[in-house]
């Protein structure tokens, strides 16, 4: 049995889970990757309190999971270069479907349903190149039915913006071998929005003196603001900004945070999310051990000191963050509680 200080001692990623359909399995808040305390991996249901509602194995290390807005059904994705993605039956704990790039390609550890629920969208790269790719599947039998290119290289999250008529894409810009990266010297990072079919609506590249700027993870405020969260791929000792908030058709915003508290991220963000009332957005540095807390607008709101925090998503009018070493911390306005 997974204990919960395991679990969340192990949490990689979290996203949010439905409501509809999902009675079955203790209505969860959240859907997680994890690894278990015998080294094993699974995929978890975690309430608002921290007490896991189900666990299904899955075969390998994940990154990150995603849950159908109706049927309990989640889908693991494996960490990248990824070469599965586990579709489970949450009630029943059984596997409905192992799916798998296509030859020459691999995932890249995200994906994202459509909020009708018919379509599932993964994120995936050439091995050779790293040219970056959308595959989409068809989740009454999860089979693949195509593919659209993301216009850049080594996308990593992909996110259903609140409409459902398109996704926003984070192309971290990044060619790699496995996980050795090849171009810090040409990178060239981009925020893509594309509907359904593939077709580009908007891309922010951003200015070439923040091309090491890998953008890596996403959150969308119901109202279309989108915040990224960057990994800078240059010198750690460079205060360069980790966070940007845009909306589709405008100039992104970089959010900056005072020097000291800039430095202290050393260059690196996990995570990513707007607080549940919309009023903050915050990001998680397991590598520095902070968490910052920005205005929609990019001013800085403060900073929590806590290690290997990364977990993050909103909760209430707040949020709530896990750390390496079982906790977890919800905070808002005032501050942790």
């Amino acid at each position: 049995m997974t204990t919960r200080r395991g679990f969340l001692g192990g949490l990689l990623a979290a996203t949010a889970a439905p409501r509809l359909g999902w009675s079955a399995v203790g209505s969860p808040s959240f859907i997680a990757a994890a690894r278990d305390a015998d080294g094993s991996y699974a995929l978890h249901g975690l309430t608002s309190a921290g007490i896991v509602t189900f666990s299904v194995p899955i075969p390998a290390r994940g990154h990150a999971a995603c849950g159908h807005p109706t049927r309990a059904e989640a889908v693991g994705f494996g960490r990248r270069p990824g070469h599965f993605a586990v579709v489970v039956d949450c009630a029943s704990g059984g596997p409905l479907a192992t799916l798998t790039p296509p030859d020459g390609r691999h995932f890249n550890g995200h994906g994202a349903y459509s909020n009708a629920g018919d379509l599932l969208f993964i994120s995936e790269q050439e091995a050779d190149g790293s040219d970056g790719h959308v595959g989409i599947y068809d989740t009454e039998r999860y089979t693949r039915i195509g593919s659209f290119p993301t216009t850049g290289k080594g996308p990593h999250e992909i996110r259903m913006m609140p409409d459902g008529k398109s996704l926003i894409i984070a192309n971290g810009g990044l060619d790699t071998v496995e996980r050795d990266i090849l171009n810090t010297e040409t990178m060239e990072p981009s925020l893509v929005y594309a509907d359904l079919s593939g077709e580009i609506l908007d891309k922010v590249v951003l200015a070439p003196e923040l091309r090491m700027n890998s953008i890596r993870h996403l959150s969308a405020r119901p109202d279309g603001l989108v915040a990224f969260a960057m990994q800078w791929q240059g010198d750690q000792s460079d205060p360069v900004p980790l966070l940007g908030l845009h909306r589709m058709g405008k100039a992104p915003v970089l959010a900056e945070a005072p020097l000291a508290d800039q430095l202290l991220m050393k260059g690196y963000v996990g995570s990513v999310a707007f607080s549940g009332d919309g009023a903050e957005v915050a990001i998680t540095s397991p590598r520095g051990g902070w968490m910052q807390r920005f205005a929609p607008d990019g001013a800085f709101l403060g900073a929590l000191k806590r290690d290997e925090i990364c977990g993050l998503s909103a909760l209430g009018d707040g949020f709530v963050v896990t750390d390496g070493l079982g906790g977890v911390i919800s905070l808002d306005a005032a501050g942790p509680h």
